[in-house]
């Protein structure tokens, strides 16, 4: 998972994206405006007005691209390395320290928060969710194909680290951090046990 997911917008649509993606990060929700979006675009500001109503059909459009661009990623292939797979999505969820990482998941955070009173960003998540466990399920459905894994119920142990890591990426930007390799720690010796099937 890139820690830069604007890296290199194609067209006018995703560079309004891309800044708002900017000025969110940099600015925080309660900061963000359209004029501060237009201020991070690089062409006229006038076709962000020109294109969008508010800043959160902007918001949760930009996170609609995140997760699409995601589900693209991931199935864009055969899942031939499972236990692989699994270790990359776990190691950014619990140890990923980059900067770029780290704005992101802070910027997660506070989005997700809004998803308490707010019914568009409630369902957003509940997709974003149901997304990552449909493809950690995919994943060790395959581990256990190829005797990577043993025997379990692959979406019920998929949904038990989804809203582990969840929990943790709040903890993560809203605590200090000494608590994290414990945890993580914690969280291998979940995998193996429920999962490794090498003697």
């Amino acid at each position: 998972m890139s820690d830069d997911p604007f890296a290199d917008p194609q067209d006018t649509s995703e560079q309004i994206l891309a800044a708002t993606y900017r000025a969110l990060r940099d600015r925080g929700y309660d900061e963000l405006t359209i004029s501060a979006i237009g201020e991070e675009f690089e062409k006229s500001p006038s076709l962000v007005y020109r294109h969008y109503d508010s800043k959160d059909e902007l918001v949760l459009e930009c996170l609609a691209y995140l997760l699409e661009r995601f589900e693209r990623e991931v199935t864009s292939e055969s899942i031939t390395d499972p236990r692989g797979r699994l270790e990359d999505f776990l190691e950014w969820g619990v140890r990923g320290d980059s900067s770029d990482r780290l704005a992101f998941v802070a910027m997660i955070v506070e989005l997700r928060s809004l998803a308490v009173h707010d019914e568009a960003y409630r369902e957003h998540f509940t997709r974003s969710d149901d997304v990552f466990v449909a493809y950690l399920t995919d994943v060790i459905e395959a581990g256990i194909e190829s005797g990577d894994f043993r025997e379990c119920d692959p979406e019920q142990v998929a949904r038990t680290l989804v809203t582990t890591l969840s929990g943790a990426i709040v903890h993560y930007s809203t605590t200090e951090r000494d608590w994290l390799e414990d945890v993580a720690a914690e969280l291998d010796t979940y995998v193996e046990t429920r999962l490794d099937a090498r003697e």
